[in-house]
C-alpha cells in the first residue's frame, strides 16, 4: 500500500472524496428512478451506501489518490482518479457477485455511479486549480506587454501556456502557416493567419514585440520570419535552440533576443547514436586543446554518450579551469581528467597514453590565427601545428590507440597563409603515418575532419563586431566583397565525432557548410539586431590582412570527393604522402628555426605546392639555399 503523508490537507480532500462517493451513489439511485426512489430500493440503497464508500475509499487511499497536489491537478492525476474508480466498481461488483447479499442494486447505478464519481472528483480538483491559478496570476495576466508567437507547434503551446503565468509578457495572437490551425486557439489565444499577415496582425493588436517560437523548424523559415518581423520595426524574441530544449538545459519559456546565430543557424544534425555510443560509452577518451571553441564543444559532446574517462588536455590552465568548472556542475558520472601540457612534450604525452590508455583521440589544438601566425611566429605555427601533430599521432600510434581524428580547417585547401599551410601538412602527416589496416584487424586509424569558422568562437568575427556596434563602431571589414562559410560550435563537434566514427583510416572528411555568407551583409544583419540601421554605424572597408582571402575553399582545384552515408560528410581525395616523406618534413621544420620568415615562406611553398605564399622578395634573394635544393622524395 502506498502511503500517504496526512496533514489536514490530505484530510480534508479524503472527506471530500467520501462526500463525492456518498453524494454519487444517492445521485445514481436519484437518475435510475428518475427522482423517485421505490421504498424497497430506498431501503437498498442505504443499506448498501456505508460498505459501498468505504470500500471506495479504501481503494483511493490504497491507489495513491492523495499524494497529488490540487493546485496543480493535471491530466495524470485524472487517469489515476479514473483507475481508482474503475477498481473499486470492480471490487463492488465482486463482492455483490460473491457474498449474495440479497440486496438488489440496479445495474443502471453501477454504471452511473462511477461516471458520476469521475465528473465529481476530477472536475473539483480542475475547478480548485482553475480558481487558485485566477487568485494568484488572474491579476497579472492583463499586465504584461502585449506579444504575438510567431509558430503554433509543441514548442509554441508550451511558450504560451508558460506565458499565461508571466507579470511580463500577455500574448494576444498566434500566427502559423500550418492552414489546419487557422481560426483555432491554444490555451485561449487565437491563430490569427499565416505568417505573413503579421505585418495586419501586429497593427491590429497593437503589438511591438514578436517570439518566434519555431526551433525545429528549417533554419531559412526562422530567418524569413525574423526578417519579416525586422522590416516591420518589431522587437524580435525567441525561443532556445532544439538542442537546448531536447537536452533540457533551458525551458521554453527563457526566452532571448534574436542574435546573428539564428540569422546563420542551420538545420539539426542526424547523428548515427548506436555507432557513437559504441564508439565512446565506458571508454576513455582524450581532447586535446580542451579548452578551446571546438575542444570544449567536443568535450560536451562526447560526455552525452557517457565515456568512463575523458581526458581534457591542454596548454592554457584557465581554459581547463572554465572547462572543470562547467563540466563539474553537470554532476557527471565519467570521470574528468584535466592535464596541462604541451603536445609536444613527448615524454608527458607518451606517459599520458600509457597511464590512461585512450581509445579514441581527438586533435583539437592549434594555433588558428591567420594574421598573427602570418607574422613573427611562422615558425611556431609550423612547430605547433605539425610537430605537435606528429608528436600525438605517433604516440597515439606507439600505444595502439584505435582512432586518431585530426580537426583541421578550410584555410588548409589553397593555402594563403602559414596557419592554412601548416594544418595542410599536419593532414599530410597523418596520412603519412597511417598504415594499411585490414578491415577488423588493429592499429591507429587517423582522420581528418576539414570544415570552415564556427560561430561565435575565440577571435571569429562575430564576436569582434558585436563589441564594435556596443561602441558606436566603426565595423571594420576587410573587403566589400570578402564571404565565409559558418557553422555552429555544437553542428561542428557532433560531425567531428560522427566522420570519426565513419573513418576507416586515411580520409579526410569535408562537412557541408551550406552557402557561403558575405561578410559585409553579416555586419549589416547584426546592426539591425541591436536595433539599429545600418546608416547609423559606420562600416569600414580596410583591406584584406596579410595571407586572408576574399573567399575559402573546402577542396582544392585537383581534389574530388566521393559521398558517405551521412548527408552532411564527403570525402576528399587529396594528394597524399608517406613516412619517409613526414621524417624529411619534420627535419627541415627543426632545423628552420632560426630562419628568416620570408625564406621561411618560401621554402613552406615547396612542401604544400599549392600553397601561394605572401613574401618580401628582397628577403630571399639573402640567403643562398634555394626551394628547388629542399630534396622531397
Amino acid at each position: 500500500m502506498n502511503k500517504t503523508p496526512i496533514n489536514p490537507r490530505t484530510f480534508f480532500a479524503l472527506l471530500h472524496d467520501i462526500a463525492a462517493a456518498t453524494i454519487a451513489w444517492v445521485s445514481a439511485y436519484l437518475l435510475r428512478f428518475n427522482f423517485s426512489i421505490p421504498e424497497e430500493f430506498t431501503a437498498s440503497m442505504l443499506h448498501s451506501l456505508s460498505w459501498v464508500v468505504s470500500l471506495q475509499t479504501l481503494v483511493f487511499i490504497s491507489l495513491g489518490l492523495y499524494r497529488g497536489v490540487w493546485r496543480f491537478a493535471s491530466v495524470s492525476d485524472l487517469k489515476r482518479i479514473f483507475l481508482a474508480i474503475a477498481s473499486a466498481t470492480a471490487l463492488i461488483i465482486a463482492a455483490l457477485f460473491m457474498l449474495q447479499t440479497g440486496i438488489v442494486i440496479p445495474r443502471s447505478v453501477i454504471i452511473l455511479d462511477p461516471l458520476l464519481l469521475i465528473l465529481m472528483m476530477g472536475g473539483s480538483r480542475f475547478a480548485y486549480r482553475a480558481w487558485k491559478e485566477h487568485q494568484l496570476y488572474g491579476i497579472t495576466l492583463k499586465q504584461g506587454r502585449p506579444v504575438i508567437v510567431l509558430g503554433a507547434g509543441e514548442a509554441a503551446v508550451a511558450l504560451v501556456k508558460d506565458l499565461t503565468r508571466s507579470p511580463q509578457w500577455q500574448v494576444v495572437g498566434l500566427l502559423d502557416d500550418d492552414s489546419s490551425m487557422l481560426g483555432r486557439e491554444i490555451f485561449g489565444v487565437k491563430v490569427h493567419g499565416v505568417i505573413n499577415n503579421l505585418g495586419a496582425v501586429s497593427q491590429r493588436l497593437n503589438v511591438d514585440h514578436v517570439i518566434i517560437a519555431m526551433p525545429s523548424a528549417h533554419h531559412q523559415k526562422r530567418r524569413q520570419a525574423i526578417e519579416l518581423a525586422n522590416q516591420l520595426g518589431l522587437e524580435v524574441l525567441t525561443v532556445p535552440a532544439i538542442d537546448d530544449l531536447i537536452s533540457g538545459k533551458v525551458s521554453v519559456s527563457q526566452i532571448r533576443k534574436v542574435d546573428v546565430e539564428d540569422l546563420l543557424g542551420r538545420d539539426a544534425v542526424s547523428l548515427d547514436n548506436s555507432g557513437l555510443t559504441k564508439l565512446i560509452d565506458h571508454q576513455t577518451v582524450l581532447v586535446s586543446g580542451a579548452g578551446g571553441s571546438i575542444g570544449s564543444e567536443l568535450c560536451r559532446q562526447i560526455v552525452k554518450f557517457n565515456p568512463g574517462i575523458l581526458i581534457c588536455l591542454d596548454i592554457s590552465e584557465f581554459s581547463l579551469y572554465q572547462l572543470e568548472q562547467e563540466l563539474a556542475s553537470q554532476q557527471l558520472s565519467t570521470r574528468l581528467v584535466y592535464v596541462t601540457t604541451d603536445v609536444k612534450n613527448k615524454v608527458r604525452v607518451a606517459n599520458l597514453l600509457a597511464q590512461y590508455q585512450p581509445s579514441v583521440v581527438f586533435h583539437a589544438a592549434a594555433y588558428k590565427h591567420v594574421p598573427m601566425m602570418e607574422t613573427a611566429n611562422v615558425w611556431e605555427a609550423l612547430s605547433n601545428n605539425v610537430i605537435g601533430t606528429h608528436t600525438l599521432a605517433q604516440a597515439c600510434k606507439e600505444a595502439g590507440v584505435s582512432k586518431f581524428v585530426l580537426i583541421s580547417t578550410d584555410k588548409a585547401v589553397n593555402p594563403t597563409n602559414v596557419m592554412g599551410a601548416s594544418k595542410r601538412l599536419a593532414e599530410m602527416v597523418c596520412q603519412g603515418l597511417q598504415d594499411n589496416i585490414a578491415e577488423d584487424a588493429d592499429g591507429t586509424r587517423f582522420v581528418i575532419v576539414r570544415f570552415g569558422n564556427v560561430l561565435g568562437s575565440s577571435g571569429s568575427v562575430i564576436p569582434k563586431f558585436r563589441e564594435q556596434i556596443a561602441k558606436g563602431g566603426p565595423v571594420t571589414i576587410t573587403h566589400p566583397e570578402i564571404t565565409r562559410y559558418f557553422m555552429s560550435i555544437p553542428e561542428a563537434a557532433q560531425l567531428v565525432m560522427q566522420a570519426g566514427l565513419m573513418g576507416r583510416g586515411g580520409e579526410i572528411f569535408v562537412l557541408d557548410m551550406g552557402e557561403p555568407v558575405k561578410i559585409a551583409a553579416l555586419a549589416a544583419d547584426m546592426i539591425r539586431l541591436s536595433g539599429l540601421q545600418p546608416d547609423e554605424i559606420k562600416i569600414e572597408y580596410v583591406g584584406l590582412r596579410p595571407g586572408e582571402k576574399l573567399y575559402e575553399e573546402l577542396l582544392a582545384d585537383d581534389e574530388h570527393t566521393m559521398p558517405t552515408p551521412h548527408e552532411k560528410l564527403r570525402i576528399a581525395k587529396a594528394r597524399k604522402s608517406d613516412a619517409v616523406w613526414v621524417k624529411k618534413l619534420l627535419k627541415w621544420i627543426e632545423s628552420s628555426a632560426n630562419a628568416d620568415e620570408n625564406i621561411l615562406k618560401t621554402e613552406l611553398a615547396v612542401w604544400v605546392e599549392e600553397y601561394n605564399p605572401q613574401i618580401q622578395i628582397d628577403a630571399i634573394n639573402a640567403r643562398a639555399v634555394q626551394p628547388e635544393q629542399l630534396t622531397l622524395h
